[in-house]
C-alpha cells in the first residue's frame, strides 16, 4: 500500500480521533482503490487520483451490486483523503467533486418519542444534585446527563457540541453562542432548567478536576480533563439511551437533533424558526421534517377519522 495511505491513517486516527473500526473501514476502502487502479507508490497513486479513474471506480462498485449508500460511502472516503492531499500540498484541487454520485434513496429523520425523552429526563433526574461531584463514577453520570441534555435542548450538532468553550454559555442572556457550518455563529435559547443544569456540571468540573479554567475552555471535559472528541460523544449518546426503556433503532447525536427539529414542528414553530435554530444555510435542509409530520398525521387520520374507521364507506 502507498505510505502516504499510511500517513493519512495516522493522522485520522490520532488528529481526527475516528474509532479503529472507523478507520479500518477507511483503510479497507482506500486499498479497494488501489487495487482498482493498480497504484503501488504514491507517485501512481496520486497520478489515478483524476476524475475518469474515480468514475470507473464507482462504476465497478455498483457492478458489484453495492447499493447506492454503500458506494457513497466508499467516494467520501476517497474524497476526505483528498482534501488531506491537498492540505499536504500533493494536490491542487479534489478530483471527486468532478464525479457525480449515484443517486440514494431518500430516507425519513430518524427520531425519538417525546415520552421516552422525558422518562430519561426522569430517570436521570437524581444526576442532578446541588452537591458537586467528587468521585468519577458520579462525575461521569451527570456528565452523560449534560451531554444528552445538550443536544436535545440546543438541536445543534455533534462537532458544535464539541467545539462549545464555558463562554459560549451566556446565563445572564440564557442564550447559547454556536459556531455552525462555515463558521457561521448563532444564539440559541436556553431553558431556565438547563441553564441550571450545565450551573451545577461545571462546578463538578471545578471542585473535581484541577485546573485554570478560563471562557475560552471547553465545555465539556472528561473526568481526566480532556476536552471532548466526536467519537466520546457518540459513545455517550449510545451507552445513555441503550440503558433507557423505550429507545430503539440508531442512537446517536444526530437522531437528538432530528428529534427536537419534529418536536418543534409538531407543536408549531414556523420552518424559518427551525431553520434558524438548526443552523440551517436553506429551508430545503430543513423541510425534511415536515415528512415525519406528515406521517404522523396520516396514522392519526386512519385512526380517528369517521371515513378511515369504517373503511372508506359512506354513511354512518
Amino acid at each position: 500500500m502507498p505510505p502516504i495511505i499510511d500517513k493519512y491513517m495516522k493522522y485520522v486516527a490520532s488528529v481526527r480521533r475516528y474509532s479503529p473500526r472507523t478507520c479500518a473501514i477507511y483503510e479497507d476502502s482506500l486499498r479497494q482503490f488501489c487495487r482498482f487502479a493498480d497504484a503501488g507508490t504514491d507517485k501512481i497513486l496520486l497520478e489515478s487520483l483524476i476524475p475518469n479513474i474515480i468514475r470507473g471506480y464507482e462504476v465497478s462498485l455498483l457492478g458489484r451490486s453495492m447499493k447506492a449508500r454503500t458506494v457513497n460511502l466508499h467516494v467520501s472516503v476517497l474524497s476526505g483523503f483528498c482534501r488531506f492531499l491537498m492540505k499536504e500540498g500533493l494536490l491542487a484541487s479534489n478530483p471527486v467533486k468532478l464525479v457525480k454520485r449515484p443517486k440514494m434513496e431518500k430516507r425519513l429523520p430518524s427520531f425519538f418519542r417525546e415520552e421516552d425523552m422525558a422518562g430519561y429526563f426522569s430517570r436521570t433526574e437524581v444526576y442532578v444534585s446541588e452537591i458537586p461531584d467528587t468521585d468519577t463514577r458520579s462525575y461521569y453520570r451527570r456528565f452523560s446527563r449534560a451531554v444528552i441534555s445538550t443536544l436535545y435542548n440546543t438541536g445543534i450538532r455533534r462537532s458544535e457540541l464539541v467545539g462549545l468553550r464555558r463562554g459560549d454559555v451566556d446565563f445572564s442572556r440564557k442564550v447559547m453562542r454556536v459556531r455552525g457550518k462555515g463558521d457561521k455563529m448563532r444564539e440559541i435559547p436556553l431553558l431556565d432548567s438547563y441553564c441550571k443544569e450545565i450551573s451545577l456540571y461545571l462546578q463538578s468540573v471545578d471542585s473535581m478536576i484541577d485546573g485554570e479554567w478560563t471562557m475560552s475552555s471547553p465545555l465539556f471535559v472528561t473526568a481526566k480533563g480532556q476536552a471532548l472528541y466526536p467519537e466520546l460523544v457518540d459513545r455517550t449518546v449510545r451507552r445513555e439511551l441503550e440503558n433507557s426503556e423505550g429507545f430503539s433503532g440508531k442512537k446517536s447525536p444526530h437522531v437528538l437533533r432530528h428529534t427536537v427539529a419534529t418536536e418543534l414542528l409538531d407543536d408549531g414553530a414556523d420552518l424559518n424558526s427551525i431553520k434558524e435554530f438548526l443552523g440551517h444555510s436553506s429551508l430545503a435542509a430543513t423541510q425534511v421534517y415536515t415528512h415525519n409530520s406528515i406521517e404522523k398525521l396520516k396514522n392519526v387520520y386512519e385512526s380517528a377519522h369517521p371515513r378511515a374507521k369504517n373503511g372508506g364507506k359512506n354513511g354512518d
